[in-house]
């Protein structure tokens, strides 16, 4: 068994079905910044500044959320430039919606619900890619389906940023904790650590920066990668 493999052996799987993924967010879409976003922003925003974002550029934001990582971008592609946010859940969007028309910015967004194991976009539309703690909510084989549909609607050239919890490195206790608690409420408990950048050089990325960070005591990666020539 190559390390690839194993390391996909490892990693918890995710149970829940695509309309419980829906319904949870929904429920938690008035809530979820005052839960997570003081957590979150820190290593959001380093995988924002990561992924260098450029005056006239079209980026896509997957797992949109609340909108916080929409709105940074839409300043950085500035009036020539467009931001596309992509979410399963309507009550996620709605909040997004409403932070983007407080924000005066609502020219240079566009936000949807969908799926990003089926990306509604064109290849080669976007300039850049980003995410943030969305990839290891998706099941094993999915996170690499996922992964293909960023490189199909990326440039060649074009950038993706992923933030991500991290299976990466010595096992520490808060990863086997966390692991415990998803096998076992993974209602609430929904996501898991993942390899991250291994996964997306798997997808047909170079991995050109790695930042390591942590949360709630949990290993963060923050990988940049690009979409080389000749890849699809």
């Amino acid at each position: 068994m190559s390390e690839a493999d194993r390391h996909e052996t490892e990693i918890e799987r995710v149970t829940r079905t695509r309309q419980e993924a829906k319904s949870h967010y929904d429920r938690l879409s008035g809530w979820y910044d005052l839960l997570t976003d003081r957590s979150e922003r820190k290593t959001r925003d380093l995988g924002l500044k990561l992924l260098r974002a450029g005056e006239g550029e079209r980026a896509l934001v997957i797992g949109s959320g609340t909108g916080h990582g929409v709105l940074s971008l839409a300043r950085a592609v500035g009036d020539t430039g467009k931001v596309y946010g992509i979410d399963i859940s309507e009550g996620m969007l709605e909040v997004a919606r409403e932070r983007v028309l407080g924000s005066g910015l609502t020219e240079r967004v566009e936000l949807q619900c969908g799926d990003a194991t089926a990306l509604p976009f064109a290849p080669e539309f976007f300039d850049a890619v980003f995410m943030s703690f969305t990839l290891e909510l998706f099941d094993t084989p999915e996170i690499p389906v996922v992964l293909r549909e960023c490189r199909r609607a990326l440039k060649v050239g074009g950038r993706i940023c992923i933030v991500a919890m991290s299976r990466q490195g010595k096992e520490r206790l808060m990863v086997k904790l966390y692991e415990w608690a998803h096998r076992k409420i993974p209602g609430y408990v929904d996501c898991r650590p993942i390899y991250v950048g291994e996964a997306i050089e798997q997808a047909g990325f170079q991995v050109v920066e790695v930042i390591n960070n942590s949360i709630w005591g949990l290993p963060v990666e923050i990988v940049k990668a690009e979409k080389p020539d000749g890849k699809e």
